[in-house]
């Protein structure tokens, strides 16, 4: 059965000290029917989560190489104005650019037509080292620590992982770390009863005395999976970062070799800004993977790219709907073709 665990009257912990235990009251709840979720195959999935970027990206390709014609200064001009309206960045554009007239010089490649392969493989390529799937059997619990801004979506994705993860046999707990926004503790424990996975939580107080408590909880159940929310905050809010530095420390004090992951959530919709969010989290907590979401609500997909050249870190999951099948492992393969093809069916 599903299990909450209410905690009150903590008090803030210091930064290199963890927090004292104290009892949690465990309340049952009624575990509510999971929703039907629309039998449709990843595939048209993903391309329907992508039709947005498709049209900026793979339609605009589409019909630039399609007017056929030779390839000279003037196409790779238009190809740059695309990529770059699509989000891929001036570094990765050009990256692309450069391998593509390489490309050319190569294979003898005379017609416009021949480009669009060309760049297809290319853009494989650049993306496929982001592909490394996550491995949540090295430790026991695994623990994992998301972060990310205000508005990416970490409460929604933990929702989601936690079912990706049930789909495999795993078992997990939840731990409600956002104490600062006011809906975060009941939005996770909507998503625990949804799985019916148990959340540790408490009203108000400290992130870092919420995740401890998981932890040990998670450890004394024999549970699998820890997924650990923290409040969203801004790069450039520099005590909300010292303070997730904080809960970084803390939860190593619970358990020596965690977090295991520290997944950082980003919003596809705020495009080139994605990046420089990576470098400022993984500058402030060393982030060892990332969650794309909400891909299917932006033209900015091209994003992905970017991250690829500036900024390399394992792609984890990517998010392309509201459903909870619409988050799934990363797959550069999948993920270009879905770009270049037609509609999605």
């Amino acid at each position: 059965m599903f299990s909450f665990f209410k905690k009150s009257g903590d008090k803030p912990i210091p930064a290199e000290a963890p927090p004292t235990p104290t009892k949690s009251a465990v309340v049952d709840a009624p575990v509510p029917a999971v929703e039907a979720v629309p039998k449709s195959s990843w595939t048209q999935r993903l391309k329907q989560g992508l039709s947005r970027t498709r049209e900026q990206f793979g339609k605009q390709l589409s019909n630039l190489f399609s007017r056929g014609g030779k390839i000279d200064a003037d196409l790779y001009d238009e190809l740059e104005t695309i990529l770059l309206t699509a989000d891929v960045g001036v570094d990765a554009s050009q990256y692309l650019l450069d391998s593509l007239r390489q490309r050319v010089k190569k294979d003898r490649l005379t017609d416009a037509t021949q480009l669009q392969a060309a760049l297809h493989d290319t853009l494989c390529t650049l993306l496929s080292p982001l592909e490394q799937a996550l491995d949540v059997s090295t430790h026991k619990p695994y623990v994992i620590m998301l972060a990310g801004v205000n508005g990416a979506g970490k409460t929604t994705t933990i929702g989601k992982l936690a079912k990706y993860y049930q789909a495999q046999g795993k078992s997990v707990l939840l731990a409600a770390g956002d104490t600062f926004r006011a809906a975060a503790r009941e939005q996770l424990m909507v998503w625990g009863e949804r799985n019916n996975v148990a959340v540790i939580a408490q009203d108000g107080g400290d992130s870092a005395a919420v995740i401890f408590d998981a932890i040990a909880a998670a450890r004394a159940r024999g549970i699998d999976i820890v997924l650990a929310d923290t409040a969203g905050r801004l790069p450039t809010q520099l005590n909300l970062m010292e303070e997730i530095r904080k809960v970084k420390r803390v939860i190593q004090k619970a358990e020596p070799t965690a977090p295991h992951e520290v997944l950082l959530v980003l919003d596809a919709n705020t495009g080139q800004n994605a990046v420089t969010q990576v470098k400022a989290f993984d500058d402030a907590l060393g982030v060892t993977g990332l969650v794309l979401t909400k891909l299917d609500g932006t033209a900015k997909g091209g994003v992905i790219a970017a991250i690829a050249k500036t900024r390399p870190h394992p792609i984890r999951f990517i998010g392309v709907g509201e459903s909870l099948e619409d988050l799934r492992p990363f797959v550069a393969q999948d993920f270009v073709d879905a770009l270049f093809e037609g509609p999605a069916p």
